[in-house]
């Protein structure tokens, strides 16, 4: 599976959780509170960090890839940086930035743990 990723900079993380859950007809599928949010859709992953400084701003774009190795990032011809990774790779990537996320699946959540 591949997944198309955008990230937003939010002023206020639990205004948005309620507006973009509205928006993607579901609750975040992973948060860090009072800093980060994440959607996983059939086609999508969306997240969201706050930001007040940078509110509304385009943080970065790229995939979720169950075929990528790691997490690598680069930026494109325009400056904009573009991620590549698994699911795995971001979980990861998600805990050394933010912290121990809460999933919407406790399984989730035992595996973080171990």
């Amino acid at each position: 599976m591949k997944r198309f990723h955008i990230a937003l900079a939010v002023a206020d993380l639990d205004a948005s959780i309620a507006d973009y859950s509205a928006r993607l007809g579901q609750p975040p599928h992973t948060v860090v509170a009072g800093t980060y949010a994440m959607w996983r859709t059939d086609q999508l992953n969306f997240s969201i960090n706050r930001d007040p400084a940078r509110a509304g701003q385009l943080r970065h774009v790229g995939f979720e890839d169950d075929d990528a190795r790691g997490f690598t990032c680069e930026a494109d011809v325009n400056g904009i940086a573009w991620e590549n990774f698994s699911t795995v790779a971001q979980d990861l990537k998600i805990i050394s930035t933010y912290g121990v996320p809460v999933h919407a699946s406790p399984a989730e959540d035992e595996l973080i743990r171990n």
